[in-house]
């Protein structure tokens, strides 16, 4: 039988804390580009395509957020009936659901996030195409969103505002971006954080 060393889970959620964020930054890298293919055969406007695949990653987030929180109150109760530790009960409960990933539901979140694009007043007009075109995308984002809450601390998006001060150390400029401006004119991915550190940068559209 495997002994754990008291050093072994801080190795444990190292490693899976790396293996998140590397896949995060994939997604923004390659997945979010075939979802812009993807949008593109509907609507020709690039800036348009690119505010809808920031909402469906900031609703991803979200839902993903939601349905995390209801499943650990539900673990922790069943775990709490015979809890003897030695870790605390929260540690079990975000071991237990890192260690049972078939307790997340994820194409309820898929059809919450769909739902909230369809009805997002911040999508320029009312889209032509259902939105579960890019299904492929929301559901990695809220796999993986889920899966960072399994962390200690974990890990989380900043959500921009249009208009907000263009932050060098949150966010890169777009190539079509105005780079004298400083105010962003709308967010394209958003950054990963822990503990309100920047992880991983997000990417904004400067304009003047």
């Amino acid at each position: 039988m495997r002994t754990w060393s008291p050093a072994r889970p801080g190795r444990v959620n190292a490693s899976h804390r790396a293996r998140l964020i590397a896949r995060f930054g994939f997604i923004y890298a390659q997945e979010r580009l075939d979802a812009e293919t993807l949008l593109k055969a509907f609507i020709c406007n690039t800036e348009t395509v690119q505010r809808i695949i920031y909402i469906a990653a900031v609703e991803s987030f979200r839902a993903a957020k939601k349905a995390f929180w209801k499943i650990k109150i539900s673990v922790k109760e069943t775990l709490a009936l015979d809890h003897m530790g030695p870790e605390s009960l929260e540690v079990a409960a975000l071991d237990y659901i890192a260690r049972h990933k078939d307790l997340y539901d994820v194409c309820q979140s898929v059809q919450e996030v769909v739902c909230s694009m369809n009805m997002n007043p911040k999508i320029p007009y009312p889209p032509d195409i259902d939105f579960f075109v890019i299904c492929t995308l929301i559901r990695e984002l809220c796999c993986l969103a889920f899966s960072m809450q399994t962390l200690i601390p974990p890990l989380d998006i900043a959500v921009g505002v249009d208009g907000e001060l263009f932050k060098r150390t949150m966010y890169y400029r777009s190539c079509d971006s105005d780079f004298t401006a400083s105010f962003v004119a709308y967010h394209v991915w958003p950054p990963l954080m822990e503990n309100g550190a920047v992880i991983v940068k997000g990417e904004v559209v400067t304009k003047k």
